[in-house]
């Protein structure tokens, strides 16, 4: 009898306790989440004077991009949306007059074939593959 009194006693004091331990349990982060939180502010601290320093970049530069998209930005809407694809286009080539040239890459559909093209006098060339002499 001792035994079940000292048990339902025990049970009934580590009741209550129970919902504390897990609600402290549930306020302390993971040791995961201390390693992310640390790593972050880390970054976050060698970060802020390349942050500043771009923060100032953008100050400076601001008016000037603004007149610059505010001017240029019709013919720039204009050009994409006459581009569609890119990647079908080499890097603009500034040439000594100032014009700038984005010169189109050759169809890949287009492209000749090595094998089938005709020599000097016209005639195809010979196939690289074995051939009966």
């Amino acid at each position: 009898m001792k035994r079940h009194i000292a048990l339902a006693l025990t049970l009934a004091l580590a009741c209550p306790a129970a919902p504390v331990l897990a609600q402290e349990a549930e306020d302390k982060p993971s040791m995961m989440e201390q390693g992310l939180q640390l790593f972050m502010e880390g970054l976050r601290d060698e970060m802020a004077p390349a942050m500043e320093d771009l923060r100032g970049f953008a100050d400076r530069m601001g008016p000037a991009m603004g007149s610059f998209l505010q001017e240029m930005g019709p013919a720039l809407a204009e050009m994409m949306d006459e581009v569609k694809d890119w990647t079908l286009y080499y890097p603009p080539e500034m040439q000594p007059n100032g014009d700038i040239l984005i010169r189109r890459r050759p169809d890949p559909d287009l492209a000749p074939d090595p094998e089938k093209t005709p020599d000097a006098n016209g005639d195809e060339a010979p196939s690289s593959g074995p051939t009966d002499i």
